[in-house]
């Protein structure tokens, strides 16, 4: 679910100068191959377990955006009331539906944004947000199911029972949608997520019906102990961050840290506990610990979107792919635009994080073919070699072309932004099915590195094309005098200002340059004791 994104906030054009656009031999290249399987319907924001080259996909939504009109949004017109079997390889897909089951189970399994995780043959769903006709309104579920994966699978294909393939409990613990299910060794770790309760409104919660939303602010901790008929869990103490974990709808991605530790990385999410924007830091969770890392921006990808984990263990670096999706930012022709309405995105980036445990973020040379992503899974090829929490082990992939699996579902989007415009025709869920290649050869392509990912003085300069009225923002990490220049295409300096002993934090400053030539192209540089960014800026009257 989005929130309102408010009209007054700026469109915000942040260039890159060719100093801050920095290229590096990528390590690999990622190929998208399209696949066509017949009847095979659109879907977004489910939940998916595997066996054996098939798939078992289990709720989400059969429409696009969600309308913005509470009698409209979520409406159960658009649930997923069926139990969906794919084979790929064979390209055949088979269906059953979910009658057969309790009302509970249905409520539940018909459900989106689902958390889910998959250990063994068993599918463990939590949460999940949908319409009950129990209850006549709109629920976050209080409840975990466990599914036998191979058995439902068969069952589908052979038109038997289902029934026996399903076991459900209830626990206040797990009313929970938008989060992410992840484990660290034998520990589950709930990350994120809110409990949603009524029609949702973009006008708030005391227009219209009402709604009640409560973020979790947690990292939920717990045990899971199945023997096949009993599922008995072990609650541990719970981490409550309502700064940093405040965040819904998000990526969080397996990790192997640079020590070969497991661990897991919340990547973005929305929304800000003061502004309805994304998150732009990341948080690394460990077993006995989590640490927002402020020395690392995310400019795109902020929105739940298909994602792929790979390490190399001779260099000691963790890799994260992102396809698509919904962000603030994106790139128009080498220009990193700001967008503060979170358009939809075409975006391909990679996420690594090197030996020393830094963190930056690069920009693929290949785009989706269209404005996919959101709400879409990466289904992994189940014979790669992976590390226990299903992280590739990239050293042991040898051949110059492997199949890492199949991109997913997800929302496809006539325009970039359609919030305000939707009426259900705008957006659609995708039933566009991808390959996902990875290509080693020693004609790699360039990735460029996003240097403001890296930078700690985050500059921006908006409204940008200007007239020469402009807001300069940055953030110091250590007090400092502070010089600001402009230059013009050539070079020259045309005015320049030093600030004495800026604290640290956040500063904007307001700046009005007149006599600026109309169509002109200037620099902006921040200067700091230990740090300098630039900027480009352009004159339009």
């Amino acid at each position: 679910m989005m929130n309102n994104i408010t009209n007054f906030l700026i469109l915000i054009l942040v260039s890159f100068i060719s100093k801050n656009v920095y290229s590096q031999t990528a390590p690999f290249r990622i190929s998208l191959e399209p696949i066509s399987i017949e009847g095979l319907g659109g879907l977004q924001s489910f939940a998916f377990g595997q066996h054996n080259g098939k798939w078992l996909l289990v709720g989400g939504r059969l429409d696009g955006l969600h309308r913005r009109q509470p009698f409209a949004s979520f409406d159960q017109a658009g649930h997923n009331t069926q139990l969906i079997v794919i084979d790929p390889f064979t390209k055949q897909k088979w269906t059953s539906p979910l009658t057969s089951l309790s009302t509970e189970l249905q409520d539940q399994l018909s459900s989106t944004n689902m958390e889910f995780y998959q250990e063994g043959k068993y599918l463990y769903l939590i949460g999940g947000y949908g319409y009950s006709p129990t209850f006549d309104d709109h629920f976050t579920y209080s409840r975990l199911t466990a599914i036998d994966v191979p058995s439902v699978i068969q069952a589908v294909i052979n038109h038997s029972s289902l029934i026996p393939h399903f076991r459900q409990i209830i626990d206040p613990q797990f009313q929970v949608t938008g989060g992410q299910l992840e484990k660290i060794n034998n520990t589950f770790y709930l990350v994120g997520g809110q409990k949603f309760m009524g029609l949702y409104n973009p006008m708030g919660p005391d227009h219209g019906p009402g709604f009640t939303q409560e973020y979790s602010n947690q990292i939920r901790k717990f045990i899971l102990n199945d023997n096949g008929d009993k599922i008995n869990i072990q609650h541990l103490p719970s981490i409550t961050d309502t700064a940093q974990l405040h965040r819904r709808d998000f990526n969080v991605v397996p990790q192997i840290f640079p020590d070969g530790g497991e661990g897991l990385t919340a990547f973005s999410g929305v929304f800000q506990t003061k502004v309805d924007l994304p998150y732009l830091n990341c948080v690394n969770i460990e077993s006995i610990a989590y640490q927002p890392n402020r020395n690392f921006t995310q400019y795109y990808n902020h929105y739940h979107c298909a994602k792929i984990p790979l390490y190399s263990a001779s260099k000691h670096e963790m890799h994260n792919l992102f396809f698509g999706g919904i962000a603030q930012y994106y790139d128009s022709l080498g220009t990193l635009v700001q967008d503060n309405n979170v358009p939809f995105v075409k975006t391909i980036a990679r996420v690594t994080r090197d030996a020393n445990g830094s963190m930056a973020e690069y920009k693929l040379p290949i785009e989706m073919p269209a404005l996919l992503g959101a709400g879409s899974e990466f289904i992994p090829n189940e014979q790669l070699s992976t590390y226990p929490n299903g992280v590739i082990k990239l050293d042991d992939l040898l051949d110059d072309t492997t199949q890492l699996g199949y991109i997913f579902g997800g929302i496809s989007s006539t325009a970039a932004n359609i919030f305000w415009a939707n009426e259900g025709d705008l957006s659609s869920a995708s039933s566009q099915l991808f390959k996902v290649n990875l290509i080693k050869n020693k004609t790699s392509a360039i990735d460029n590195i996003n240097k403001h990912s890296t930078g700690t003085l985050k500059l921006m300069v908006y409204p940008n094309p200007n007239d020469g009225h402009m807001i300069i923002e940055y953030h110091l990490i250590q007090s400092s005098d502070v010089k600001i220049s402009l230059y013009n295409g050539n070079g020259k300096k045309i005015e320049e200002k030093i600030i004495k002993n800026q604290t640290i934090g956040n500063h904007t400053i307001i700046k009005n340059i007149p006599n600026l030539s109309t169509g002109g192209v200037y620099f902006l540089t921040i200067k700091s004791k230990y740090e300098t960014a630039k900027q480009k800026i352009i004159v339009e009257p």
